[in-house]
């Protein structure tokens, strides 16, 4: 999917929404347990439910790589269905990849190739060679670990390293990369407040924005710190929205949360 298209989708349905797919079978709703294949069918209701409200799906793969091969198996199903039934929408394998040129090769044809996902997040630790990797692949994104929601971001991200802040460096170093126009990055919702300055870097990069609602971040301080001209934003809200209800309405519960979101974002679009 090229960036246009997405940003097509954002002005089509007024919305920049992305739903993140946790799946964790101690907390999806009981019935589903009874199904062959509980992980997939939890996935399936939540996506008839809420795809019109949304731009974007982000399983994260840890959640699927937990369960085994059943796992993998439902996220290849899953991904296999967003692209049947809905090939207008974005998806991110949340899977924090990175390591050295061969294997970061390896790790972008699995994602990109084989599941057929737009993007993938990647973390920058290993530098350049382990990123560019990911960049070649035509019109897939790679999405980078800039500064993230966590508490723990503080141990590093924030740090000065020769009079500046690490993740300021991740950002600039990351525009010299081959094929850098493919980059998006990461910016935790409870980071409002440094999203003026990472704009000043990175102006019309797209930012994947976790930590809104069960975290804590605030919609309204990351638009208004971070929106460019083309939105430039994916807010990402997973724990808020799918595990609205863990009863028999749980996929009705969790469009009405989506809706409530994308009615948020909609008035900021529209004002």
């Amino acid at each position: 999917m090229t960036t246009q298209q997405l940003i097509d989708q954002i002005k089509k349905k007024k919305s920049f929404l992305c739903v993140g797919l946790d799946v964790d079978l101690n907390k999806i709703p009981q019935h589903l347990l009874q199904t062959e294949d509980p992980i997939f069918e939890f996935n399936k209701a939540i996506i008839d439910a809420t795809h019109h409200l949304c731009v974007a799906y982000k399983p994260n793969i840890a959640f699927f790589e937990a369960y085994g091969l059943k796992g993998w198996q439902a996220l290849e199903k899953t991904i296999n269905y967003l692209n049947e039934k809905h090939p207008e929408i974005f998806t991110i394998a949340d899977a924090k990849r990175g390591d050295i040129g061969n294997t970061s090769t390896m790790y972008a044809k699995a994602f990109f190739e084989d599941l057929a996902f737009d993007s993938v997040t990647i973390a920058p630790y290993m530098g350049k060679d382990s990123v560019e990797p990911f960049l070649a692949f035509k019109d897939k994104h790679t999405i980078l670990l800039a500064l993230t929601s966590n508490q723990g971001a503080f141990d590093f991200q924030t740090k000065l390293v020769d009079g500046k802040e690490l993740y300021k460096q991740v950002l600039e170093t990351s525009k010299t990369y081959a094929n850098s126009e493919n980059l998006m990055y990461v910016v935790g919702a409870t980071k409002a407040e440094y999203l003026s300055e990472i704009r000043q870097i990175i102006p019309n990069s797209f930012l994947l924005v976790p930590g809104v609602g069960a975290q804590g971040g605030n919609l309204q301080d990351v638009c208004k710190y971070g929106m460019t001209k083309d939105v430039g934003l994916l807010i990402n809200s997973s724990r808020g929205i799918i595990y609205a209800s863990n009863q028999e309405d749980f996929a009705q519960a969790a469009a009405q949360k989506a809706e409530e979101l994308q009615k948020q974002m909609q008035a900021i679009l529209e004002s």
